[in-house]
């Protein structure tokens, strides 16, 4: 019979740590866009032009859905950024979103403003939040 034979300081790989591993790597997976039924009485134009919309500066990443997006009427300028002040006040449930009190205030990054190729058919500036982060900002028309 061969026996193998262990160095001191080598240690087996315990069940606990491929646990953790996975327990890691399952919360820094990319999110993934839900549907939470926010579609149901959309038109199909308006849902497309929502799923249309991308990240600045890099194509593959959508900005999300009508569930991570607020209206944003009114903002303020500060130095050269746009400050976008909350005007939802539509109920978050359908729509799935975590509430945020209207008035509320994002500064927003200049790299996360979209420019506007095609008109906006919501007649709404929007800005989409998800974990208290900008994602994606369109300005109001006519701005």
């Amino acid at each position: 019979m061969i026996f193998k034979r262990r160095l001191r300081n080598e240690q087996p790989i315990s069940w606990r740590c491929i646990s953790a591993f996975f327990i890691a790597l399952s919360i820094v997976a990319p999110a993934k866009a839900r549907d939470l039924g926010q579609w149901g009485n959309q038109k199909s134009s308006i849902r497309k032009w929502f799923e249309s919309l991308r990240l600045p500066g890099d194509p593959t990443f959508s900005c999300c859905g009508e569930a991570d997006a607020y209206w944003t009427d009114d903002f303020e300028v500060k130095g050269d950024q746009y400050v976008a002040i909350i005007t939802d006040t539509r109920p978050d449930y359908p729509l799935g979103r975590i509430h945020i009190e209207p008035g509320t205030r994002f500064l927003v990054p200049n790299y996360r403003i979209i420019k506007r190729e095609r008109r906006n058919p919501t007649g709404h500036g929007l800005i989409f939040i998800s974990n208290n982060l900008v994602l994606c900002y369109l300005p109001p028309e006519g701005v």
